[in-house]
């Protein structure tokens, strides 16, 4: 159950070992893309923040892991992301197949250039 006092390592630590793993590997890129970027719970998950503008979030769910990147870099990775089940701005990676982790971090990337 997430918490507004919750910290990103609460969070991740209520998932499967499995999950925390993948968890921890998407917070990492995004720490090293952008070290200067806030982070914090945000609708019940981790979101980042870099000059108080959303840079992206992630979420853990029973098969899969959500990514929310806004609809701009879903919309400029769309061909990337034609193979996964999606919704405006966000983007499900199952969690019985390889997680894209290079698409992960171009599309973290994208988000930074865009400003």
């Amino acid at each position: 159950m997430t918490t507004y006092n919750q910290s990103v390592n609460d969070y991740i630590a209520t998932f499967p070992a499995e999950t925390q793993v993948i968890l921890g590997k998407i917070r990492n890129i995004i720490h090293s893309l952008a070290p200067q970027a806030e982070e914090s719970i945000s609708y019940g998950m981790p979101g980042y923040k870099v000059n108080g503008k959303p840079l992206v979030y992630f979420a853990g769910y029973k098969k899969h892991i959500g990514i929310y990147a806004t609809p701009s870099a879903h919309l400029a990775f769309s061909k990337e992301l034609a193979q996964y089940k999606q919704g405006k701005g966000s983007v499900q990676f199952p969690l019985d197949k390889p997680m894209p982790y290079e698409l992960i971090k171009q599309m973290v990337e994208f988000k930074l250039k865009e400003g």
